[in-house]
């Protein structure tokens, strides 16, 4: 029976997503829905990046755009970057990217400029890395880069009285359009979890893989989950965005 898994903010740990590969015993029947954040953290960036763009020849992927693979980009593209990027993972994607061809650089340059900045399936659930503001939905946004920066559909959503009614004046729309709605980009570690975390309809999906938290993948349909092992005990000679 094929699954729809979907997965959080990786941040190079290939390590930590081969693990996930395993134990959740992947097959090509799955459906796989990367979160987006690829890289800036740990030393195999570029190599995670190479490993999707094969990942994708023999299964069934989807790969959001994640703010980090947007800064990478423009890195990439036009040599360009903001100092802040430098400080939030970008070096170790900088290093990572020195050990690739032209021609392999290339082919990552495809990859990313086919992200997709959000998805929405047939059973109205969202996809999407960081959030939408548009009250009309994500179609009606006015500019892309909400879509993988924004941290205010997520604050919204934990800041509800959760005995608050769907059908309430007081309820965001913006929280009413979908069934349901997986994120990234905020770990959840922020407000010291460890695990994928519901509020309202929200499911966000990063615990935390760039810094001391483990890499998860989450089963859309049964809610059943994986994790990693904590990725820092992965590369333990590094250390990622901390």
């Amino acid at each position: 029976m094929s699954r729809t898994l979907v997965i959080g903010d990786i941040h190079g740990a290939l390590k930590a997503l081969k693990q996930l590969i395993d134990i959740a015993k992947i097959t090509p029947d799955d459906r796989l829905i990367f979160l987006g954040d690829y890289v800036d953290g740990w030393s195999d960036s570029a190599k995670l990046v190479s490993f999707l763009i094969k990942l994708k020849t023999t299964h069934n992927c989807l790969f959001i755009r994640g703010n980090h693979d947007a800064l990478c980009y423009d890195w990439l593209k036009q040599d360009v970057y903001n100092p802040e990027w430098i400080k939030h993972g970008g070096q170790a994607s900088i290093d990572s990217y020195g050990q690739l061809s032209k021609e392999e650089i290339e082919a990552h340059l495809v990859f990313y400029e086919n992200l997709t900045n959000y998805y929405i399936d047939d059973q109205n659930r969202l996809f999407l890395h960081a959030g939408f503001s548009n009250l009309h939905g994500p179609h009606r946004e006015y500019f892309d880069e909400t879509f993988y920066w924004d941290r205010t559909l997520w604050e919204t959503a934990l800041a509800l009285n959760p005995k608050l009614e769907k059908t309430a004046l007081e309820y965001p729309k913006r929280l009413l359009l979908f069934k349901e709605i997986y994120i990234g980009h905020t770990p959840v570690t922020r407000i010291n979890q460890t695990k994928p975390i519901n509020a309202a309809c929200v499911w966000n999906i990063d615990t935390g893989a760039a810094f001391k938290g483990s890499l998860t993948m989450l089963d859309v349909d049964t809610k059943e989950f994986w994790q990693s092992d904590p990725v820092h005990t992965l590369y333990p000679n590094e250390n990622g965005r901390n």
